[in-house]
C-alpha cells in the first residue's frame, strides 16, 4: 500500500519495520510468526550474522533491529557498535540472548543497544519490546541490569559521574531511572510534571554523553552512583 509524504500509509501510519538477525532459522522463524500476526508491526528482513547487519540496515532502513548476541562470524555486539558508528541515523537495536546473565547482553547495552530480550519471552512481551523502542524508551530490567553491573565499577566511571555534576533533582530522577521507572511513574513518584521529568531526563542525558536511558543507568552503576545490591 503506497505512503503519502507525511510518512503514512493512507488508512493508518506506517507499520513498525523490524529487521531480525540470528544464525538460527527457527528463531527467525518463530520471531517473524510473532511479530508479523500484528497490525502495527512488519518484517523487513532477515540476515543470519552480524556481518550482513550494517548493508542490510543501510537498504532496508528498519525502525528496529532484533539482533542475536552470539553468531559465528560477527556478534551482535560488534554488530552494533557497527550500526550506531557508520549509520545515520540509527534504528534501534534490541539484543536477544538466551540468558539474562550472558556476559555479551552488558558489553551490548555499553555498545549503544536499547534493551535485551530472552527468546523464551511470551509472544506478547516480544511485541512489547518492539513497540517500546520504536517509541523512543529503553527496554531495561533492572533485576537484571544489577545482576549484570555488580562488581563492574570503574575509576574512569567514577570521574565521569563527578565532571557530570548532576543538580539533587536529576540525581534523583536518575536513581527512578535505574529502578526501571518512566517518565510517567517518575513523574507520579515525584509529584512533577510529565515535561519537568523529561526536561530532567534530557539534561541526566546531556551531562553523563549517554545516548540514552539505558546508557545512563549503566553510567549510574559503573560509577558507583547507583549500588547493584
Amino acid at each position: 500500500m503506497p505512503a503519502d509524504p507525511g510518512g503514512t500509509i493512507y488508512g493508518g501510519p506506517m507499520p513498525i519495520s523490524v529487521l531480525l538477525v540470528d544464525d538460527e532459522p527457527l528463531v527467525r522463524a518463530g520471531l517473524r510468526a510473532i511479530l508479523e500476526a500484528q497490525h502495527d508491526i512488519e518484517v523487513a528482513g532477515e540476515a543470519a550474522d552480524g556481518a550482513a547487519v550494517v548493508p542490510m540496515v543501510r537498504q532496508l532502513r528498519p525502525d528496529v533491529v532484533a539482533m542475536d548476541v552470539r553468531m559465528p562470524l560477527l556478534d551482535g555486539i560488534e554488530a552494533t557498535r557497527a550500526v550506531l558508528r557508520t549509520v545515520d541515523q540509527p534504528p534501534k537495536i534490541v539484543v536477544i540472548t538466551t540468558f539474562e546473565n550472558d556476559e555479551y547482553v552488558y558489553d551490548a547495552l555499553r555498545a549503544g543497544a536499547d534493551g535485551f530480550l530472552l527468546k523464551r519471552s511470551a509472544p506478547a512481551e516480544i511485541v512489547q519490546a518492539v513497540r517500546t523502542v520504536a517509541a523512543g524508551d529503553s527496554l531495561l530490567f533492572p533485576a537484571a541490569l544489577r545482576r549484570l553491573a555488580a562488581g563492574r565499577g570503574n575509576e574512569r566511571a567514577r570521574a565521569a559521574m563527578e565532571r557530570a555534576a548532576l543538580t539533587a533533582r536529576e540525581a534523583e530522577v536518575l536513581r527512578h531511572m535505574a529502578r526501571g521507572l518512566s517518565n510517567a511513574e517518575i513523574a507520579r513518584t515525584l509529584t512533577l510534571g510529565a515535561e519537568t521529568v523529561k526536561t530532567h531526563v534530557s539534561a541526566v542525558l546531556a551531562k553523563l554523553g549517554a545516548r540514552d536511558r539505558t546508557q545512563a543507568v549503566i553510567a549510574a552503576y559503573e560509577s558507583g552512583f547507583v549500588t547493584p545490591g
